[in-house]
């Protein structure tokens, strides 16, 4: 890389630990600015940019493009891996039992995504904002995000991330993937970390069943098949009081383009610490 070039579009979201979807053999993508000439190799996907509307930043050494600008140069992608990246991107380290990185700051806010995704005459501004009304700052997987928006995209209500629940003497039990407070309904996704201490989330599931929570696991067998994961769901808040009819969708909602189908895919990104109390 030459002191003009920098990191760009796929990459840069790599290099920032963004769930990309997994591409076998992907070049790497390297930026200027214009008019500078676009970088040219074997391997190498260049790019000239505009510097009105993007910004470089430095990470780990590197240049690269910010978090929001790298977002909405990978605006091809499905609408729900856009919205699991910008969940990435945007994730807010609260403060909460046992976790980890409290109060470190998020690589962007939705502000940031909102203006570069407006910035000029953007290709996919409208698509950019669809999957920009559907980020959340609680989110702490791609495969969490892919199960929220199957819950959303079935006309089920929108679920609390990663909340912390406490038994009735004020004693924390868990922090849950996704739940239903008022229907004391919980979801979590069962991934590869779950076999490293089994012994522990059965204790822990066992404790918030025992405080009266019906909880759905999700396995990487059952993320094949989101209608099945959404059709639990669906029974067990009609089962506690929830209401709703049978396929109604909340009105406003975005609708994906197509279902957030197998969310057990691979993603080519870091493996995240585990932060489950």
């Amino acid at each position: 890389m030459t002191p003009r070039q920098f990191f760009s579009h796929r990459s840069a979201a790599l290099l920032w630990g963004a769930p990309v979807p997994h591409v076998a053999g992907a070049p790497v993508h390297a930026s200027v600015f214009r008019p500078v000439r676009s970088p040219r190799a074997l391997g190498v996907v260049g790019h000239g940019l505009t510097a009105a509307y993007c910004a470089v930043t430095e990470h780990e050494g590197l240049r690269l493009t910010t978090p929001a600008c790298t977002w909405v140069q990978l605006v091809d992608l499905p609408i729900a891996d856009l919205v699991a990246m910008g969940d990435h991107f945007v994730r807010r380290y609260r403060e909460g039992h046992g976790r980890i990185d409290a109060g470190r700051p998020a690589l962007a806010t939705v502000g940031d995504l909102h203006e570069a995704a407006t910035a000029g005459r953007r290709r996919g501004r409208r698509k950019l904002l669809h999957a920009l009304e559907l980020v959340r700052e609680d989110s702490w997987s791609p495969r969490e995000s892919m199960t929220r928006l199957t819950l959303l995209d079935a006309g089920l209500p929108e679920p609390e991330l990663n909340g912390d629940v406490f038994d009735d003497h004020g004693r924390f039990l868990a922090c849950i993937d996704l739940l239903y407070r008022r229907y004391r309904v919980g979801i979590e996704y069962q991934g590869e970390q779950h076999w490293t201490r089994y012994a522990h989330d059965v204790e822990r599931l066992d404790a918030l069943r025992a405080a009266g929570w019906e909880m759905i696991e999700v396995t990487n067998a059952l993320s094949r098949r989101p209608g099945a994961v959404a059709a639990r769901v669906e029974r067990a808040l009609r089962l506690r009081g929830w209401p709703g009819a049978p396929g109604a969708r909340q009105c406003g909602r975005p609708r994906l383009d197509g279902r957030a189908r197998s969310f057990g895919r691979r993603w080519a990104l870091r493996p995240a610490e585990d932060q489950r109390g």
